[in-house]
């Protein structure tokens, strides 16, 4: 048997791999990166339905249960991507829902998207390392977020284990020399002790020259911190990171999706 005759079966069972995947979807749609560091950017976002987490203030909670959506074999929306690209796009954000909850169907998706030639990121709570570390190297732009225990986002019994995996994603992140950013949601009930404990983990992981930013974004018509409070969480990242930044959905502000 030649070479090329071994390797046809491989080949065939990759592409039927790719074809079975599946990928229960939100919507897909194009508006402004309202959020974080890449705010303002003109962005595809691809929402995947479904996920683990309850945070409270969520704003797509028509995407949190695990049956929402639409199911579409991975090549369908790969041409729903391509049908709906528009023109100087920067970036296609897999968002959720979780997208990690669906690690397979992002790695097939953001490997399309490269192809494309459009940067790829992904909008995780980063609450499983392991499927993380699959997803990363297809993900250009990386983002780290960490919930703080007023989200609700797991409950108490749960909550160290959630940020134990946040941490170990910023240190795969940076590891991996992706330059990761950070965001915390803060609310007005974010307690600063536990907020100030957070910031000494994460600089315990990383240093200023290996992240590319630290996004604080205050709740929206939920809880919202006052000021004062603002500008508490601000001083409790500053002494170790000065590029530190407070910044709103701005979505919402122009009335964006």
């Amino acid at each position: 048997m030649t070479e090329r005759a071994m390797q046809q079966p491989e080949e065939q069972s990759r592409k039927r791999s790719a074809t079975e995947i599946m990928v229960r979807l939100s919507e897909i749609f194009t508006s402004i990166e309202g959020e974080g560091a890449f705010f303002g950017t003109k962005t595809m976002f691809v929402r995947l339905a479904g996920c683990p987490l309850k945070c409270h203030w969520c704003d797509t909670s028509y995407a949190i249960p695990m049956d929402s959506g639409n199911v579409h074999a991975a090549d369908k929306v790969k041409e729903m991507i391509s049908r709906e690209l528009q023109e100087n796009t920067f970036k296609v954000n897999f968002t959720g829902g979780e997208p990690l909850a669906q690690h397979e169907a992002v790695i097939e998706l953001a490997k399309f998207v490269r192809e494309k030639g459009t940067k790829t990121y992904l909008e995780s709570a980063c609450y499983d390392s392991r499927r993380f570390a699959k997803v990363l190297p297809h993900i250009d732009i990386c983002k780290i977020e960490f919930k703080m225990r007023d989200a609700k986002a797991v409950d108490d019994s749960n909550y160290d284990n959630l940020r134990k995996n946040e941490l170990e994603c910023l240190k795969i992140a940076i590891d991996a020399e992706k330059k990761p950013y950070i965001k915390v949601v803060v609310s007005n009930s974010t307690d600063i002790h536990d907020f100030s404990d957070l910031v000494k983990q994460i600089f315990a992981v990383a240093s200023p020259r290996n992240i590319a930013g630290f996004i604080i974004q205050p709740t929206h018509k939920i809880d919202e911190p006052v000021l004062e409070r603002l500008f508490a969480f601000y001083d409790a990242i500053y002494p170790f990171y000065s590029e530190v930044r407070v910044i709103p959905q701005l979505h919402k502000i122009i009335g964006a999706r």
